[in-house]
């Protein structure tokens, strides 16, 4: 029973209190014989507990001895053993914090060395399998397959090569644009030879601790040699193999040990070593000289953008699984694809086979495939976005593209016209090539500057005012022009000089006029030029279309009551043309 310590010296005085025990600030005790609470008749107690007040009160003892009332003392304090565990508890939840945490350190940084404690091994940084791709999983790439077979046949067949004392390249370095499938075509290559494939991207290597990137280099190729033959494989290596000569880090930092690290790997190859690395990158202008030196990636294989041929094959890939309906032609979804990589028409597919499903249809038809890449290129329709006067000023403006690219030599043939907006364009004109372009003419860049130019000069020539609609033509036809001047030489005031500075072609398209080590002087006369080819252009195209005015309106009023005309609509609607040349357009 709980007892207040005012009662408790209340019931000692009136000799209710037998006996008390004092442990710290608690007192129990008993009362002498039962003891009824006033009030609570029915409820009788024989024991009792009292917490002392935190002040010290010298009244209670002899008020216990007055009374004669027996005093127990007993020790507050904890048993031994528990003492010394509440003593070294702080220190093994320290311990332990500490050890948990190493633990985790060790894991991210791979067995990294960069610290004392971190030399765990446990995990290896890199990815070690078996591939079960092959080279006839890889569609396209004729040629870079056909340069990676010796490759192929060396890891198969060393002992041939050994004989003869061959020396095969330590390094090949894939370099290619975003998608076209360099990554695939390194697994397939490990998968052709049937050997251990290590792959790891070369943002691995790199961590905050000095000397982590150089372990796991290290880790990878000693890996490799002990499994021979093997291939590695870095993808991304860019970011590891950047050359030094760029940035602002000095030559202790970690990147620049990792790649001293890699080189040092290489150049430890045996002539004889069954182990070959492959690299990735889409950047190979900046990668460090010393990497890409005979004796270390000394071989490249580049791999371009697929042909119409090696889309027609990646699409049958793609599609193999793929319920298509029997009037589906996959060349004609080539055609539409040029510029597409092997990534573009995977995602194509997919696209195509969404919409299908949304559709609730049984089969893939041409109609998902052109919805699918209307979406890929262009985005999403917008619907009805235009009033009344901004769908007649697009008209025009998308009339004038077409009309254009109908009357002029050395252009691709226009396949559909739309006003119906889609991703950030208002409208759009789509123009096929016949074939495949690996060389470009003047003629053609020419013509090409000229339709840019056509929406553009159509709107001033029927509303004798500009808007912000040819915000894009107008940037796509200046970059033209920059680079007909400062790279292929097509400018007779400049002559035939290369003015680009910007080192090899890194795939990404570059800034394009990116010009370094040019004198004011020089860099003023192409701006001048620019601006008077396209003053130039820009004169000629108005008269091209005013010429052929009533050609453009009807192409604008069909596009306002139906949207979308088609390429063999169009020709209907060209009658009374007249043709003008490409020189024509010329300054």
């Amino acid at each position: 029973m709980p007892l207040a310590y005012s009662n408790l010296k209340k019931e000692i005085r009136q000799e209710h209190v037998a006996e008390v025990t004092l442990k710290g600030l608690e007192i129990k005790g008993s009362f002498s014989g039962n003891y009824t609470i006033s009030g609570e008749d029915d409820i009788v107690y024989s024991h009792f507990k009292t917490l002392l007040p935190e002040f010290s009160d010298n009244e209670l003892l002899p008020l216990l001895d007055e009374y004669g009332v027996k005093l127990n003392v007993e020790s507050s304090e904890l048993p031994g053993l528990l003492r010394i565990l509440l003593a070294v508890l702080p220190w093994i939840l320290i311990i332990g914090f500490f050890m948990y945490s190493g633990s985790i350190m060790r894991k991210r940084l791979g067995g990294g060395m960069g610290l004392p404690g971190f030399g765990d091994k446990t995990k290896e940084p890199f990815e070690r399998s078996k591939i079960s791709v092959n080279y006839t999983d890889v569609a396209g790439l004729d040629h870079a397959k056909a340069e990676l077979q010796e490759i192929v046949d060396f890891l198969k067949n060393p002992d041939k090569y050994r004989k003869l004392g061959a020396k095969l390249p330590k390094g090949v370095l894939l370099m290619g644009a975003p998608g076209t499938g360099k990554t695939l075509l390194a697994r397939a290559t490990a998968g052709e030879a049937e050997v251990p494939f290590y792959s790891v991207t070369g943002s691995e290597f790199i961590e905050m601790y000095v000397g982590v990137g150089a372990s796991r280099v290290r880790s990878l190729f000693q890996s490799a040699r002990e499994s021979a033959p093997a291939l590695i494989f870095i993808d991304e290596i860019d970011s590891v193999g950047r050359s030094r000569s760029f940035g602002t880090y000095g030559g202790n930092d970690e990147r620049d040990q990792t790649l001293n690290q890699i080189l040092a790997e290489m150049d430890g190859f045996s002539s004889s070593d069954p182990v070959v690395v492959l690299a990735a990158t889409n950047r190979p202008d900046i990668l460090d000289p010393a990497l890409t030196r005979p004796g270390r990636f000394d071989r490249k294989v580049v791999l371009d953008l697929p042909q119409r041929k090696a889309r027609v094959e990646i699409l049958k890939v793609h599609t193999k699984k793929l319920p298509l309906a029997k009037d589906l032609d996959l060349d004609d979804i080539a055609a539409q694809t040029v510029g597409f990589s092997g990534a573009d028409l995977a995602n194509l597919a997919n696209e195509a086979a969404l919409r299908a499903a949304r559709q609730n249809n049984s089969t893939i038809s041409k109609e998902d495939f052109d919805w699918a890449r209307d979406r890929t290129v262009l985005g999403l329709s917008h619907g009805d976005l235009l009033n009344k006067e901004e769908k007649l000023r697009v008209a025009y403006h998308e009339a004038g593209h077409a009309l254009m690219a109908s009357i002029l030599s050395n252009t691709d043939p226009i396949k559909k016209i739309s006003i119906i907006p889609r991703g950030q364009a208002m409208g759009y004109t789509e123009q096929r090539p016949v074939e495949d372009r690996h060389n470009l003419t003047e003629d053609y860049l020419q013509s090409r500057l000229a339709v840019l130019l056509g929406g553009r000069c159509a709107e001033k020539l029927i509303f004798n005012n500009l808007s912000t609609g040819a915000a894009s033509d107008l940037k796509q036809a200046t970059q033209l022009i920059r680079q007909m001047i400062t790279q292929w030489g097509m400018n007779k005031q400049l002559g035939p000089v290369n003015f680009d500075q910007g080192g090899e072609n890194n795939f990404l398209g570059g800034n394009v006029g990116n010009l370094r080590d040019i004198s004011e002087h020089t860099a003023e006369l192409i701006d001048e030029e620019i601006r008077l080819t396209m003053s130039a252009i820009e004169k000629n195209v108005t008269a091209g279309l005013s010429e052929n005015i009533d050609a453009l309106h009807r192409i604008a009023n069909a596009l306002v009551d139906h949207e979308i005309v088609e390429g063999d609509e169009l020709k209907s609607l060209l009658q009374g043309t007249h043709a003008v040349s490409a020189e024509n357009m010329k300054n």
